[in-house]
């Protein structure tokens, strides 16, 4: 018998898999098109009867990774308006109070979806954790900056998520008063600024950020895409404007404006704003309980398939210190812990913890609540991406037959075990395994073979930045 849980808009019937029941496709908000274009979102509309959620739902509009990132990185697409729908894996939709999990999924706020299978909650579901997982507006659509338009669009898409999380989930088995929100890359940045923003309270109570800082920037910072994209489009740069341009012509412009930029050479992109509003401009540090971290070598997900670490030579590493002021002092002591290193892994390094191992321990160091830091460290043998951006994501799900383009076909089990258990530990207790971070600065490495907690790794270095 399929089973079925009753929403406050209406029945919905899933389906049972391997002894967990899956329900996929749940419309958490209205379609955000056509009147509702570039607005707040607005409450799902209810309906009558038993809906059928067992397939996924509508992702919101983007275009595929570049490659040759598209051959490494799942990103399916569905059409179809209804993009404000979410996913629910649980051990049975009945009066259970188990642990809930939110996962909020990466891809530069531009892509990336609820529906890549890396993202199957299963796993999660045998292990007695109830995973709901997001889709939420992206690009211009969801975080494009206007004057007469809401900043922070796909935010509060993911609020609106978290809040039909509240009033629904324990129709699934889960518990309102215990719900981890938890995210990688953008998804780890839309976390943090979760963390901090006051209609989110109380929404959550543990929060997990996987290579992802906390990070946000001004209005007018954040209205540059938007006025490129005006500027090719050659209309105002208004949501007005905006929402009367045919949606492929929208993506398209998109497209020119950030199609070369990515997280680590940076470039145009979008962002989450300080608004003052859903993110304060100056946020109170969080309470919850926070389980956070990075992988080794997040840089050659960038460098490597592309050349990009080749290209790189001993003129363009200097130039790029002169370009971010980096003091000479710190290049030498990366230079001297790498002997034989390419100028692109030297470069690489830099970046990697400059822009997420130096900010993730910042934050750890600034927080009074319980914290805990782990490191991805398994090297993955294909295309030499190594321990690269987005490796870690089939271990944390448990999910390795789904991550075999970027993990190879003998990714360790044992190494996913130990990984997908302490997420599912810290979900449930908020201990994931291993000693809070402290003045000695403990960090669980995960890694096959070995691995363990070990303190202060590479401090050197982050201290070099200070």
């Amino acid at each position: 018998m399929d089973p079925v849980a009753t929403t406050r808009q209406g029945t919905v019937r899933g389906r049972s898999r391997d002894g967990i029941a899956v329900f996929l496709g749940i419309p958490y908000a209205a379609p955000p098109f056509g009147p509702r274009r570039f607005r707040a979102p607005a409450p799902a509309e209810p309906w009558d009867g038993v809906r059928d959620a067992l397939e996924y739902g509508p992702t919101a509009p983007k275009r595929p990774y570049r490659p040759p990132l598209d051959r490494l990185i799942p990103d399916p697409s569905v059409p179809g308006d209804g993009c404000l729908n979410l996913n629910v894996w649980t051990p049975a939709p009945d009066k259970g109070r188990r642990p809930v999990m939110v996962w909020i999924h990466g891809g530069s706020l531009r892509n990336g979806s609820a529906n890549v299978p890396l993202y199957d909650g299963g796993a999660f579901a045998r292990d007695g954790v109830v995973l709901v997982s997001v889709n939420y507006r992206l690009g211009v659509e969801g975080f494009g900056v206007f004057p007469d338009a809401p900043c922070n669009r796909g935010l509060l898409d993911q609020i609106a998520a978290l809040t039909w999380v509240r009033d629904n989930i324990a129709a699934f088995g889960g518990d309102p008063a215990n719900v981890t929100v938890c995210g990688e890359s953008a998804g780890a940045i839309s976390v943090a600024a979760l963390m901090t923003s006051p209609r989110a309270a109380g929404l959550f109570h543990r929060a997990i950020l996987q290579s992802g800082p906390p990070h946000t920037v001004s209005r007018r910072e954040g209205a540059r895409t938007v006025r490129a994209m005006a500027k090719r489009l050659r209309i105002p740069a208004t949501a007005e404007r905006f929402a009367a341009v045919d949606r492929e012509l929208l993506l398209d412009a998109q497209a020119a404006a950030v199609g070369g930029s990515d997280p680590i050479g940076g470039g145009p992109g979008f962002h989450i704003v300080a608004d003052g509003d859903t993110v304060p401009a100056a946020p109170p540090l969080p309470e919850a309980d926070l389980l956070l971290g990075c992988n080794r070598e997040e840089y050659r997900l960038w460098f490597v398939p592309g050349g990009t670490v080749d290209r790189i030579g001993r003129l363009t590493l200097r130039l790029a210190l002169l370009k971010f002021r980096v003091p000479q002092r710190v290049a030498r002591l990366y230079r001297a812990a790498r002997p034989g290193a390419a100028p692109g892994e030297i470069l690489g390094e830099m970046a990697t913890d400059l822009l997420l191992r130096g900010p993730l321990n910042r934050l750890a160091d600034a927080r009074p609540a319980r914290t805990f830091v782990y490191e991805f460290r398994w090297r993955s043998p294909v295309l030499g991406l190594g321990a690269c951006h987005a490796l870690e994501l089939g271990f944390v799900f448990d999910t390795l037959r789904a991550a075999g383009d970027l993990t190879g076909p003998d990714a360790p089990q044992p190494l996913a075990d130990a990984m997908h258990r302490a997420w599912v530990a810290f979900a449930t207790t908020g201990r994931p395994g291993w000693s809070p971070w402290s003045a000695e600065r403990p960090v669980m490495v995960f890694d096959h073979p070995g691995g363990g907690q070990v303190l202060a790794p590479r401090d050197e270095e982050l201290r070099a930045w200070l």
